[in-house]
């Protein structure tokens, strides 16, 4: 990367993919396919777009924060169990291609797009959120595989913890969207960790990327509060569509 117009469009691509990553998921897709692109090896754009992920993180917390949703401290408990399952997961990634498990991941994508289609809805007025003692077990185990393959690869993960949380804590999705955010900030930490050891970080990039990872993310977190759980729905079967027929046909 030695012509200008390349860190310009690595701005665009992290705004486009910090939106994406906090109102849905799946936008590190993106981001690694333009990482890979430019020549980096996979293990090497997977361990740079952590950087863009952790600051997009941080920012999203705050925008969700400032608009007063926040699920602590619920999100803590199951980002620590997200956090170590992320170690696990992002020492096999160091060294394991992802190409095969993209074709996993597609059916999954559709898998939750029959969950969000055919699943009763749940009426906001009638939720009760479960956020502890069994819920809140079962959150922390889940959570734990979660992260393992959120160390893994990331993208796409927002899907699941956002249906995740609605279904089985009954959180509604603008809230189920704060504690996602949160858990990724935790886990992205421990497993940007393993990256860096591995030299598999270029760092230059990586901040680059993250000054439009941020911006996305901040615009994301005040748009989804404002526009409520009916925007963010349509942007979840949306964007798993997308991301469906791109990680099976491409």
């Amino acid at each position: 990367m030695e012509e200008w117009y390349h860190y310009l469009l690595l701005v665009l691509v992290g705004f486009v993919v910090g939106f994406i990553n906090t109102v849905a998921g799946g936008g590190s897709l993106i981001s690694l396919a333009v990482l890979i692109f430019f020549g980096m090896p996979p293990s090497v754009a997977n361990g740079t777009n952590r950087i863009a992920v952790f600051i997009q993180s941080i920012l999203g917390v705050a925008g969700f924060k400032s608009k007063g949703v926040s699920t602590f401290p619920f999100n803590i408990y199951l980002g620590i169990s997200a956090m170590l399952g992320s170690i696990v997961g992002a020492n096999i990634a160091v060294d394991v291609s992802g190409a095969t498990f993209n074709k996993i991941l597609a059916v999954v994508m559709m898998v939750v797009l029959l969950i969000i289609i055919f699943k009763p809805k749940l009426k906001t007025a009638d939720i009760q959120e479960r956020i502890t003692g069994k819920y809140l077990w079962v959150g922390i185990i889940a959570f734990f595989f979660f992260g393992i393959y959120g160390g893994f690869i990331n993208a796409g993960l927002g899907f699941i913890v956002i249906l995740f949380l609605h279904f089985a804590n009954h959180m509604t999705l603008v809230r189920a969207n704060a504690t996602k955010v949160a858990v990724v900030l935790i886990y992205t930490f421990s497993s940007l960790a393993v990256f860096i050891y591995h030299d598999k970080v270029i760092w230059k990039i990586g901040l680059i990327l993250a000054i439009g990872n941020g911006t996305g993310a901040w615009l994301a977190s005040r748009v989804s509060v404002a526009r409520g759980d009916g925007f963010i729905k349509k942007f979840l079967m949306l964007m798993i569509i997308v991301m469906a027929v791109k990680l099976w046909f491409f």
